[in-house]
Formats: structure tokens, C-alpha cells, sequence
């Protein structure tokens, strides 16, 4: 309706310009008509201004709301009511549909900020990897898997393991593999997947990284457990009428022994049977309290966790793990950076591992001159509280390394292997993860990683 308007207003003005010209050529062609030559002269320029301002106008008008629609200004407002075209339901128009545009952009920024808040919440990291080597940390996931290290470019990512490196880099669209992720000198197992996606003609890949370490800890644990679980019933089951049958034996052997006194030859004989399950009832016994300190495997209670002051905790376990250090001379070093670091964990526990672990530093020290024990806690790059057994004893060769937190292995003679199996249990129960490396100047670095 509008539109009609104004083209009904646009024709009368052109209409009444044409009548002018008429009008201004027929007094310009007869004489004596000066002044009236003149005055039509003047309504036409009138005129013609009148028109060119009347179209210049709306064409001001349309080119605002273009340029509004272009840049997504949606709060200019469109008052054609001043215009005497009767351009109101015009301007009403541009409002609307200006007003409907910033609706729907505002909608697109509200699912926007919705999925990148799904995104940042997705406990598996996010990367993107650029065209131009350039890498993109999509959620809270990917920055706390990187932690603290600067990580804005594929070369960033060889600080974590060469090994990383090259996975990440040669994984394809699609793939899925296993990939070694090293931070803190602690090897952590990821999954690594990637998929391919197109952007305004750029093309990307997204990765996800996700860490099995701890699934991995828990289904070996579990394992061993049930492992455990099953030797100990059947061990204890066969060992225990053992025991009563040699315990009973040895009675028996006794009282025949008090009846044939008179037989020298016999009760030598019998001396010598009862030595003999005396032996197998003694061994019988030692099975069962063997035994009995593997279920200590298999019933570790829940932690209760409670906030623990490190330099508290040091001072307990130096007084309990180290009392005969002194006669042995054995030094012990301690640092914690920062100073008032703390820890959420189960003290009773933490306190058994830490002076089980400086007991076995103290043993590893024997006959070593100027023995040092080094007892360190600091922050990972990860914020993560971190506590360092360190001595400078003989180590532990590689083969045996790898084998030093199995249930069972051990390499004292007087040990039972449940130690470190036992220490490694309480920290996957509390989240975290125990390490061994060689110390580079001969001995053995124990990380426990919370």
C-alpha cells in the first residue's frame, strides 16, 4: 500500500513538472510574458527540487537500513512519518524486520554460548590442529591436560614427549590409536581420535585426547585383586588343616614318645619325625601369616580425605621412619615449594607409605658413604601436589623396575612384595599414581604423583 502511494505522489509531482515545462515553453515562446516567464521558471525548480528530495530521502532511508542489515547495527529505528509520502508503514517494515534479524542473531549467540559451555564441561580434551601449525585448546579439559606449558603450535607439543609429537601429527581422519603422554616424568596413556572438519573453506582437524591411565590402574588393580583374592581361599584353605593335622601330629608323636621311654632306638626315631613336622607345622604358619599380609591387598578400606599441612606431615614420618638414621648415618633433606602447601588425602595412609618408603630408602643406604635421603614436595606445572622419595643409593636396574609394583615381587629376602604393591594401591585410591626413575647421579627417585 505504501509502495502505491508512493509511486501515486512520485507520477503527480512528474505530472505537475511536465505541466510546468508546458507551461514555462509556451510563456518562454510568446512575447510579453516576462514576469510570468519568470514565476513559472520558479515553480518549476521548485518542482524538480521537491522530487529530488522527495526520492534522495527514501533513498537515504533504504540505504541506512542495508548498511544496519550489512553490520548488524539492529537498533537504528526508521520514522518515515516527517517524509509526506506516507512512508510509515515503510518505516515500520525496516523496525520489524531489523528487530526480527537481532532476535534471531541473538538467538544464534544464546545456542552459541550454550555449546561452547557443552564444550568447555566435556571432561575429554579438545584440540584443533591449523593448517598453519597452529593448535586450538577448545575446553577446560585441554588446559588442564597441558597445564601450565605453552601450547599454541604443533612444535609446543614435543615438550610432552617426542613420541606425542609424532602420534598427534600422523594420526588420520577417523583413526583411533594409543599414545604415550609424558608430563612431570609421568607417563600417562591417552587414547587419541581425530575427525576432520571445513570452516569458510579452512580446513582443520579436531582431537580428542582422552586419559585411560587411571582406568588402566584400576582395572590392573582390580585384577590383582581378584587375583589375590583367589590364591589366598585356596592357599589358606589347603594350609590350614595342614597346620592342625602337624600341630596334632606333634602331640601324638609326644605321647607316644612318653610311652616308650624304655625303646632308646624308637624315641630317636621319633625325636627325629617330630622335628620333621615341627618343621612342616612352622612352615604351615609362616604360609598363613604370608598369606594373611596379601589381604591387606584386598581389603584396603575408602580414604578419608582431610586437608594435610606437608610440612606437619614431614615431621611426623621423619620422627617415625628415620629414628635410626642418626647411628647409621644416614642425612635427610627436605624442601617444600611453596611452603604452605597442602593436601587432600588420608593422613593415616599417606603417613604409612611415606615412612614404609623411607624405611626402604634407609635400607637401600647400607654401606653407602655419605648417604642422603631427599624428601621434596612442590606444585606440577599441573597444579597438582607432588612428593619426591630421592636417595643416592645403588638404584634399581631397568628389568627390575618394571617390576617393582607388582604384588608378590621383591628383591629382599626377608620380603613379602606387598610394600610398593600396596603404596601404589593407596594412591590410585586417592586419584593418583606412584613412579620410579634411576636419579642421575645413582639412586632411586620415588614420585608420588596426587
Amino acid at each position: 500500500m505504501s509502495f502505491k502511494r508512493f509511486s501515486f505522489l512520485l507520477a503527480v509531482r512528474l505530472i505537475a513538472i511536465m505541466f510546468s515545462l508546458m507551461g514555462l515553453v509556451f510563456l518562454f515562446t510568446t512575447p510579453g510574458y516576462h514576469a510570468a516567464t519568470l514565476l513559472m521558471l520558479c515553480v518549476t525548480a521548485m518542482l524538480t527540487y521537491n522530487v529530488l528530495h522527495f526520492i534522495s530521502r527514501t533513498n537515504a532511508e533504504i540505504s541506512r537500513f542495508l548498511d544496519a542489515a550489512r553490520y548488524a547495527d539492529f537498533g537504528q529505528r526508521f520514522n518515515f512519518k516527517n517524509l509526506g509520502a506516507g512512508f510509515e508503514e515503510l518505516g515500520d517494515t525496516f523496525t520489524d524486520i531489523l528487530e526480527r534479524f537481532r532476535e534471531v542473531r541473538a538467538g544464534q549467540e544464546e545456542e552459541l554460548r550454550h555449546l561452547k559451555a557443552l564444550v568447555e564441561h566435556v571432561p575429554v580434551p579438545l584440540i584443533s590442529l591449523h593448517q598453519d601449525g597452529s593448535i586450538t585448546q577448545w575446553n577446560n579439559a585441554a588446559r588442564r591436560l597441558f597445564g601450565s606449558a605453552h601450547v599454541t603450535k604443533t612444535s609446543d607439543l614435543e615438550q610432552f614427549g617426542q613420541r606425542f609429537h609424532d602420534e598427534i601429527l600422523s594420526i588420520k581422519t577417523g583413526e583411533r590409536k594409543l599414545a604415550i603422554f609424558v608430563v612431570d616424568d609421568v607417563e600417562q596413556r591417552l587414547t587419541v581420535a581425530a575427525t576432520q572438519i571445513i570452516l569458510a573453506g579452512e580446513v582443520e582437524r579436531l582431537i580428542s585426547l582422552q586419559d585411560i591411565q587411571s582406568e588402566l590402574d584400576i582395572a590392573q588393580l582390580e585384577a590383582w585383586q581378584d587375583l589375590v583374592r583367589v590364591l589366598t581361599h585356596e592357599i589358606m584353605n589347603s594350609i590350614t588343616p595342614v597346620a592342625s593335622l602337624a600341630k596334632t601330629a606333634e602331640d601324638l608323636i609326644d605321647d607316644v614318645r612318653d610311652r616308650v621311654t624304655d625303646q632308646p632306638d624308637l624315641v630317636e626315631e621319633l625325636s627325629d619325625v617330630k622335628d620333621a613336622v615341627k618343621t612342616v607345622a612352622r612352615r604351615s604358619d609362616g604360609l598363613m601369616q604370608f598369606v594373611t599380609s596379601y589381604r591387606r591387598l584386598t581389603r584396603l578400606p575408602p580414604p578419608e580425605k582431610t586437608r594435610i599441612l606437608i610440612h606437619e606431615l614431614f615431621t611426623s614420618v621423619k620422627l617415625l621412619g628415620t629414628h635410626d638414621w642418626a647411628d647409621n648415618q644416614i642425612k635427610l633433606h627436605t624442601n617444600i615449594s611453596p611452603s604452605e602447601l597442602d593436601l587432600n588425602a588420608d593422613p593415616k595412609m599417606i603417613e604409612q607409605i611415606l615412612i614404609n618408603m623411607l624405611q626402604n630408602a634407609g635400607h637401600a643406604l647400607n654401606g653407602v658413604d655419605d648417604a642422603n635421603v631427599w624428601l621434596n614436595a612442590r606444585l606440577s606445572s599441573r597444579g597438582r601436589t607432588i612428593i619426591e622419595i630421592e636417595d643416592n643409593g645403588c638404584g634399581i636396574d631397568p628389568e627390575t623396575a618394571q617390576k617393582i609394583f607388582v604384588p608378590f615381587f621383591t628383591t629382599k629376602r626377608e620380603g613379602s612384595g606387598v610394600g610398593l604393591a600396596l603404596t601404589r594401591q593407596v594412591m590410585i585410591a586417592h586419584g593418583g599414581a606412584i613412579t620410579y626413575k634411576q636419579r642421575k647421579d645413582g639412586g632411586s627417585i620415588f614420585t608420588l604423583t596426587f
